[in-house]
């Protein structure tokens, strides 16, 4: 199955006119085309916005987190318990 060729796009475009009209499809076609147009401009706002919007900085690591993160790796792993039955 590949694309739509022309003659299966001519006979979508006679249904629809068979099935909305002439004026109706105009109309149709035209709020499709205005609803596209509109998202386009919004997505384009919005990329706009996050351009100029200013990055956070990073977070940096504190003492305590350097502490913290030197006690784990200096501590054994502890196996866990194997209890036996009598």
């Amino acid at each position: 199955m590949g694309s739509i060729g022309f003659r299966e796009l001519l006979v979508i475009l006679v249904i629809a006119l068979l099935i909305f009209g002439g004026k109706k499809l105009r109309t149709i076609g035209s709020d499709l085309g205005a609803a596209v147009h509109d998202f386009k401009k919004a997505m384009d706002k919005g990329e706009k916005e996050a351009e100029q919007q200013p990055q956070p900085p990073l977070r940096q690591i504190s003492s305590q987190d350097a502490e913290f993160k030197d006690a784990q790796a200096q501590k054994p792993e502890q196996k866990p318990e194997q209890k036996t039955h009598s």
